[in-house]
């Protein structure tokens, strides 16, 4: 195990972890940066960008917690390289561990055991990096076709305008309702802290649209998050 984690912390995994990293950050200022030049052909002024940066970088907060933990329990697992490299294009916190239990045992080891060679290290990465190809590739491929598709549905008038939003609008509460119902048939527990969180974000909502608090509105998504740690701190 020494041994295997001396390979997993050495210099050219860091080169590695580094360059992808790097590519993560340069993307991310990329993309921060076309945005906001483009932002004032759909009508939207320099504070209303500012809004939903702001916005979005405390809306990552919650979930980045959830990385956090993970990559700290991986940390003694596969070595410092190979978490960070997994954390800047990371799809999925709990797809990244299973990929690393289902490569360690497919090699006839379990993580952190005294039996967790070289080879058992390799299949976890490679089970971890192939494991995310598939977000990667949909983007890859479809981002345009997908664009084209809403702009001609744009076209169309109002009404597919509408449809479009309704759509949308569907798709995401389909993604939240299935991420919370997954938590609630777990136990009593998890259903009073999804219950808790699902009664008090409403009343954020109100409360900023009430008094005008912009910034309330800003930071629903984390003060929701805090709900849900402190119900389940008490209750469990």
């Amino acid at each position: 195990m020494s041994k295997v984690m001396e390979t997993a912390n050495s210099l050219p995994l860091w080169i590695i972890a580094g360059l992808v990293v790097s590519i993560v950050i340069f993307q991310a200022i990329t993309f921060i940066r076309l945005a906001s030049r483009t932002a004032s052909t759909v009508g939207m002024n320099k504070l209303e960008v500012k809004t939903a940066l702001r916005t979005g970088a405390i809306s990552s907060l919650g979930p980045s917690f959830a990385i956090l933990i993970v990559a700290i329990s991986l940390l003694t697992l596969i070595g410092n390289p190979v978490t960070l490299m997994r954390i800047g294009i990371i799809g999925s916190a709990p797809v990244e561990t299973i990929g690393a239990t289902v490569g360690a045992q497919a090699a006839g080891s379990d993580l952190g055991s005294a039996e967790f060679t070289h080879q058992a290290f390799t299949n976890a990465v490679w089970v971890m990096c192939l494991g995310g190809v598939g977000w990667l590739l949909v983007t890859a491929l479809f981002t345009k076709s997908l664009s084209k598709a809403q702009a001609k549905i744009a076209d169309n008038g109002q009404k597919s305008v509408t449809l479009l939003k309704v759509i949308s609008t569907a798709a995401l509460l389909g993604a939240f309702s299935y991420l919370g119902t997954t938590q609630v048939i777990k136990g009593m527990n998890e259903a009073m802290v999804f219950l808790a969180a699902f009664a008090v974000m409403p009343l954020i909502l109100w409360c900023a649209a009430r008094f005008k608090l912009n910034w309330l509105r800003e930071w629903s998504l984390g003060l929701i998050i805090l709900v849900g740690i402190s119900v389940g701190y008490f209750i469990s």
